[in-house]
């Protein structure tokens, strides 16, 4: 029954352990880069696994309870749902946590610096050009890494 419950200074410990790990977590994916979970190469999709192993002792440390766990849980998803609804509300933590688009071709002149700034490979950047209709990066008049991870592509017109 011990394995069940944990005490109440617990709980708190857990709490403040958690939103530390949340917050550390959420810069690090932040800084790293725009990808959807579409998008995640195998070692990005490892990478989000072993952090989940790696931070679970930090966020809970000692309590192996069912309550240290679910305390912990609780706290993510509280966290997870507010910054979404402040995000939501706020332009300025929107830009901060979701980040904004950024410019990779225009009018078929591409931006490396933006390509190596978001760790996009070329060859990913072509791929994303061909799923368009654009089969060279002369050939497309706009494209954009969103915010989500995707790429906007827009083609150049037959009049252009």
């Amino acid at each position: 029954m011990s394995e069940l419950l944990t005490s109440p200074t617990q709980i708190g410990l857990i709490v403040l352990r958690t939103v530390a790990v949340y917050l550390f977590i959420l810069v690090g994916f932040r800084i790293s880069g725009k990808r959807e979970v579409g998008q995640l190469a195998p070692f990005d999709f490892a990478l989000i696994l072993l952090i989940a192993n790696a931070v679970q002792n930090a966020m809970v440390g000692p309590d192996s309870s069912l309550v240290g766990g679910l305390a912990a849980a609780t706290v993510l998803l509280i966290l997870n749902s507010a910054l979404g609804r402040l995000a939501t509300h706020n332009k300025k933590i929107e830009r901060l946590v979701r980040g904004r688009a950024r410019l990779l071709i225009h009018n078929g002149k591409l931006h490396p610096e933006s390509l190596e700034k978001e760790g996009i490979s070329h060859e990913e950047l072509r791929q994303a050009l061909r799923e368009n209709g654009c089969p060279t990066i002369e050939h497309c008049r706009l494209a954009l890494l969103e915010v989500d991870g995707t790429i906007s592509v827009i083609a150049k017109g037959d009049g252009e």
